[in-house]
């Protein structure tokens, strides 16, 4: 479990410099450069997401488990998850409605994502990995309220319905695939039960 929660702390820690430590994380941009700067965060994300991963699976094997979901809730996740494709190829792509209307498409994927795996993984490892993701999301979400409110950052101008239906098609054919075999593959897991 320690693993699990070092990569999250290192993993969900860097995504919070701007949230936590803005001047920090401007100093270190103004001392280094911005390419620098992505440097290090890249390699503090990916040391963090593969520690995080390790870690999970690590804690998977031995699970203290809270409560175990209903099996018709994996239809509830399953339907969640359709969102969470569409939101996350929109925020690739400039801004069509869906972009302009929920401004961080990325955070929303992210809170829904973790919402739906809590409502069907009631174990520890996955309590403190999506409960983790859902809480920084949140926050994240919080101080950008805060960077608009102070003029810092801005929401996105609503483009053209093209993107809209980039998104959607693109979003359709992500979860498709990844339902289908991404899942299973990177996580180990099959979202699709057949009883």
């Amino acid at each position: 479990m320690i693993w699990l929660i070092v990569g999250l702390v290192l993993f969900l820690g860097i995504h919070s410099v701007r949230i936590v430590a803005p001047a920090f994380r401007q100093a270190q941009i103004d001392a280094r450069g911005l390419n620098a700067w992505k440097g290090i965060y890249s390699l503090a994300s990916i040391v963090g997401f593969v520690v995080l991963v390790w870690g999970f699976s690590v804690a998977r094997q031995d699970p203290i488990v809270f409560w175990t979901a209903p099996s018709w809730m994996s239809h509830v996740v399953a339907l969640l998850m359709v969102f969470v494709m569409i939101l996350l190829v929109a925020a690739q792509l400039p801004a069509g409605r869906i972009k302009a209307a929920v401004k961080h498409p990325t955070l929303l994927a992210v809170k829904i994502w973790a919402f739906a795996h809590l409502l069907v993984n009631g174990d520890l490892a996955s309590v403190l990995l999506f409960g983790g993701f859902l809480a920084w999301a949140v926050i994240d979400r919080i101080s950008e309220k805060k960077r608009l409110r102070a003029g810092i950052s801005s929401n996105p101008v609503a483009g053209p319905v093209k993107w809209d239906i980039i998104a959607v098609i693109g979003g359709l054919v992500f979860y498709v695939v990844f339902l289908v075999w991404l899942h299973r593959w990177l996580i180990g897991v099959s979202p699709i039960v057949i009883n």
